[in-house]
C-alpha cells in the first residue's frame, strides 16, 4: 500500500484465519458483507473441523472423571509416552478388561 507522500506502508492486519494467514483491508469488506447477508447454520456445522478423540463404541461416549494416586497417575503417564497412546484409550482398554475378566 502507498501513502500519498509516496512512503510505503505495510497493510492493516485485523487478525488471522483459522489457518494463521492474516486477515488484511483487501478481505474485510467481502467477509463483512457476508457475515451481513447471514450464514447458513446447517452448511457451517458441516464444514467446522473435528477435534479430539473418536468415539469409543457407540457414538454416545462419556466423559468421567478418575482420581488416580500420583504413583498410578505416573505409570499412566510413563506408558502414555512408551506407546504414544492417549491416556483415556489406556484407562478405556484397562477398564474393559477389568470388566470383561469379572
Amino acid at each position: 500500500m502507498q501513502e500519498p507522500s509516496g512512503t510505503v506502508t505495510e497493510p492493516r492486519i485485523y487478525g488471522h484465519t483459522g489457518s494463521g494467514r492474516p486477515i488484511i483491508d483487501a478481505e474485510v469488506e467481502p467477509l463483512a458483507a457476508a457475515a451481513e447477508a447471514g450464514y447458513d447454520i446447517a452448511t457451517l456445522i458441516t464444514r467446522r473441523p473435528r477435534h479430539g478423540s473418536p468415539a469409543l463404541g457407540s457414538p454416545a461416549a462419556s466423559v468421567e472423571s478418575v482420581r488416580l494416586d500420583p504413583e498410578l497417575r505416573a505409570e499412566l503417564l510413563e506408558r502414555f509416552r512408551a506407546e504414544g497412546t492417549a491416556t483415556s484409550e489406556i484407562i478405556g482398554e484397562a477398564l474393559r478388561r477389568l470388566l470383561s475378566a469379572a
